[in-house]
C-alpha cells in the first residue's frame, strides 16, 4: 500500500499541471497590457501622442495599465508581476527568465536582458 501511495505522489509531482511554475525563457516586447492585447502601439500612440513605443508604454502604465510581455510569434500576452525589473526595458525586445503562473496568469521575472527581434 505504501508503494502505491509513493508512486501516486511521484506521478502527481511530475505531471504537467503540477509543474506550472517551472522556470523558463520568454521572448518578446515589453509593452503595456492594452497595447500588447492589440499587438501594436499604433492606436494608442495616436490617442496619447506618444513619440515611440517606450513613451507609449510608460504613459499607459502611468495611467494604470500593467506591464506585459508580448510574444509576436505566438501572439501571447504575459502580464508581468511587478514593474521594477522591466520598467527600464519599456518598448524594447527582451528575453526574460522567469516563471509563468497559470493560476494567477502572471509572469514572475527572475532576470531580463535585451534581445534582438
Amino acid at each position: 500500500m505504501k508503494q502505491i501511495v509513493l508512486i501516486t505522489a511521484l506521478l502527481a509531482l511530475t505531471s504537467p499541471g503540477f509543474a506550472q511554475n517551472k522556470s523558463d525563457t520568454f521572448t518578446g516586447e515589453i509593452m503595456d497590457k492594452p497595447c500588447a492585447e492589440m499587438g501594436s502601439h499604433a492606436n494608442m500612440m495616436k490617442q496619447e501622442g506618444a513619440k515611440d513605443a517606450k513613451d507609449c508604454t510608460l504613459k499607459c502604465v502611468k495611467s494604470g495599465a500593467p506591464f506585459a510581455l508580448f510574444d509576436p510569434a505566438t501572439k501571447k500576452v504575459y502580464v508581468i508581476d511587478g514593474k521594477d525589473k522591466v520598467e527600464p526595458y519599456a518598448g524594447q525586445h527582451v528575453q526574460i527568465t522567469g516563471t509563468y503562473d497559470d493560476s494567477t496568469q502572471l509572469l514572475h521575472v527572475k532576470s531580463i536582458a535585451p534581445s534582438s527581434k
